[in-house]
């Protein structure tokens, strides 16, 4: 029964949260032949103020990147 945690910053549609649900659900059919009825993918947004890079929040990043 594979569980795949992914983590995304936060703003990414509920279409596109689906289609990556679907396809990586389909990633573990096809190569690991799981069963797609047990195979649970999460999906976690997470704040830009809460992900950094570089020791700077994403939030930070966009503003710099902005001026």
């Amino acid at each position: 029964m594979p569980f795949i945690h992914i983590r995304l910053l936060e703003g990414v549609s509920a279409e596109k949260k689906a289609e990556v649900i679907r396809k990586v659900t389909d990633i573990m059919v096809d190569t690991l032949g799981k069963n797609p009825a047990t195979t649970m993918v999460v999906i976690d947004d997470v704040p830009t103020d809460n992900w950094g890079i570089a020791g700077q929040s994403v939030t930070q990043i966009r503003k710099a990147a902005k001026t």
